[in-house]
């Protein structure tokens, strides 16, 4: 298509704009010129249902935040106190008297975590001062402390994936799903935002076409009367030429109203709603660009939706969180088979009673042991303990591990065929939504035509009319259509720039 008819519409578009602005402008001096530009990054900014999806990858974040603390550390200690006074019921009670008491305090600290490869480990520290009236007793006070050292792993069910793995990575996901849930959410408000921005242009350039034909209207009637004056004409012919200003006067009441209309609705996409003069504040086009005829390359608007489309995005996360479902629940189906491994050491210490003999001994003396020996004893390795095991545990029959596997494995198979389908499903937009640029294109060229032979028959009409030839009816009728080719024109103007605007989008994410 040439691009000469193009510019011409462009031309009628900016002048319609030009003339419309000043009518308007008089009600209220607050006014925002736009470029449609301006207003998308305005909207980027503003709007509401933006800020929203702006929120969503923040709760992600902390939802990936959340499945790591898995991984985190834990302290634990406590203190303990305990005094218990035992009636003694034999003389191998231990005690001189009606009881035996004992009375202890207990400490311990410890530190767990469970590591990324599904292993656990331990490490805890215990101690205790004791004293007792229990005369079999060799220390009182006694001092005891002791270090464990325990770690688990499993071999192959929790071993490549676990729980908390898996946690991790559909929250990952979800994170990942929110992102392309703020791309789609910004591409579609985008589009919205430059319809809304070419739907005012159109109506203040439609207003101005209703005004030239209201103009046109009112002379014809100034002539009719001064026709009637002279007798040229039937006094009839002014009622017609009345009616028809009326029904013009009622058709730019109608295009002024929906000029509000359209500005309203690129408010509410464009504005904060919070600010002071959001409602008294007028927005009015700039200069649109110049109309040229956009190159299509079909192939390539396919390949970029086919890797760009949010929609496709989010089917393709479905798949990513499905096969990580399909490997947890497979992965649980194996045996359960874990090695252990503890060690501990121990140290005693206190006052320690030396005996004679004879049972128990009478106590000769004391030697004491004080804490530095206690670990003296622990560091030293004296007195170890260690315990190493490997447990197997597996059900014999269906388990609903085995169900699970099979129902993720039908999930996935699902998600596959839908993104295929999905696929088709974009390729097909893509292709349609390039139709109707083109098609748009060529309808700017035929309405140009149109409203050039309209302008001629009109012309043509009040020649017939002045000549006697033709009627009033005729030059009316003349007058309507080319107020309808006018509109007709803007219409495919406007129709090519929103034909425009959805195959950038469309490319990116969804229409509908």
């Amino acid at each position: 298509m040439r691009s000469t008819p193009l510019r011409s519409t462009f031309m009628l578009a900016v002048s319609c704009l030009v003339l419309a602005a000043p009518s308007r402008a008089g009600a209220q001096a607050d006014i925002r010129r736009l470029t449609v530009d301006e207003a998308v990054r305005l909207a980027l900014e503003h709007n509401l249902g933006v800020q929203v999806a702006r929120i969503d990858p923040q709760i992600e974040d902390l939802g990936v935040a959340q499945a790591r603390a898995a991984w985190f550390p834990t302290f634990t200690s406590a203190l303990q106190g305990s005094r218990v006074d035992t009636p003694n019921a034999s003389f191998l009670s231990g005690a001189l008297g009606p009881k035996t008491t004992d009375e202890r305090i207990n400490t311990n600290a410890g530190v767990a975590q469970t590591l990324p490869w599904g292993g656990a480990y331990s490490v805890g520290w215990d101690s205790s001062r004791a004293t007792t009236t229990n005369i079999f007793t060799n220390f009182s006070p006694q001092l005891r402390s002791s270090l464990s050292l325990g770690y688990r792993q499993p071999l192959l069910r929790g071993f490549s994936i676990d729980t908390a793995r898996q946690q991790l990575e559909l929250s990952r996901k979800s994170r990942e799903v929110a992102d392309v849930a703020l791309r789609q959410s910004m591409a579609v408000t985008a589009r919205a935002v430059r319809h809304a921005y070419w739907d005012l242009a159109f109506a203040i350039a439609s207003l101005q076409v209703q005004r030239q034909s209201l103009d046109l209207a009112r002379s014809w009637l100034r002539e009719t009367r001064a026709r009637v004056e002279v007798g040229a004409t039937a006094p009839i012919d002014i009622v017609e030429a009345e009616a028809e200003v009326a029904q013009r006067e009622e058709a730019v009441i109608v295009a002024d109203a929906q000029i509000a209309t359209s500005e309203d609705a690129l408010r509410a996409l464009v504005y904060d709603p919070a600010a002071a003069d959001f409602w008294a504040l007028r927005i009015e086009p700039a200069s649109p660009p110049a109309f040229a005829t956009t190159p299509i390359d079909l192939d390539a608007a396919v390949r970029t939706a086919l890797t760009s489309r949010t929609d496709l995005g989010r089917t393709q996360k479905s798949l990513e969180t499905a096969d990580v479902n399909l490997r947890y629940v497979r992965n649980q189906t194996l045996p359960d088979v874990t090695a252990s491994v503890d060690y501990g050491l121990t140290g005693l210490g206190g006052t320690e009673f030396l005996r004679g003999a004879g049972f128990p001994g009478p106590i000769i003396g004391r030697t004491n042991r004080g804490f530095a020996d206690v670990l003296g004893d622990l560091f030293g390795n004296d007195f170890p303990s260690w315990t190493a095991s490997l447990t197997v545990s597996y059900p014999l029959g269906p388990t609903p591990q085995e169900s699970g596997l099979a129902r993720a494995r039908l999930q996935y198979i699902r998600l596959q065929t839908e993104l295929r389908n999905q696929q088709l499903r974009v390729t097909t937009e893509v292709r349609e939504a390039a139709r109707q640029v083109v098609t748009n294109q060529r309808r700017i060229e035929t309405t140009r035509v149109s409203r050039q032979l309209a302008e001629r028959r009109l012309e043509a009409e009040e020649r017939k009319f002045a000549a006697g030839t033709s009627t009033s009816f005729v030059v009316f009728q003349a007058q309507r259509d080319l107020a309808q080719a006018r509109n007709t024109e803007l219409r495919a103007t406007l129709d090519y720039h929103r034909s425009v605007v959805d195959f950038e989008t469309v490319q990116q994410a969804p229409l509908r």
